[in-house]
């Protein structure tokens, strides 16, 4: 599998390799995760070329399997969206400061306090409790 990853962009081709990746191979198939149903559309209409391209470079596969999976691509990571939500994120202690919880008086981000009224391990506990 760690060959396939590594050989997946030159294998599949940049522009799919974005929007799907290899999940498992079970005996002779290969799951496919595809990000997007017109991703998926086109990779359906690629599936014997892609086949042909696996076997090629060594990969013993009989079939393809595919699987439409909602995710971005990693370069998404680092867009605005992504970005502006991290900035003001509650977790992050450079921004909001340190406070203690009031429930189990540990020193947490501020902004969890402010957000949740007790720091995340204790919102985590307390959720747990409620099940």
């Amino acid at each position: 599998m760690a060959a396939l990853w590594q050989a997946w962009p030159q294998i599949a081709g940049a522009e799919l390799a974005a929007h799907c990746r290899p999940l498992r191979i079970q005996g002779s198939v290969l799951w496919i995760g595809v990000e997007q149903a017109h991703w998926l559309l086109a990779l359906r209409y690629a599936k014997h070329q892609l086949l042909g391209a696996l076997r090629g470079a060594g990969f013993p596969l009989q079939r393809l399997e595919l699987e439409q999976r909602v995710q971005s691509p990693l370069a998404d990571l680092a867009s605005g969206d992504s970005a502006a939500s991290w900035a003001n994120h509650p977790s992050r202690v450079d921004v909001h400061g340190i406070a203690a919880c009031p429930r189990c008086e540990i020193p947490t981000p501020a902004g969890e306090i402010k957000r949740w009224g007790c720091c995340s391990l204790c919102l985590r506990q307390n959720e747990q409790i409620n099940i």
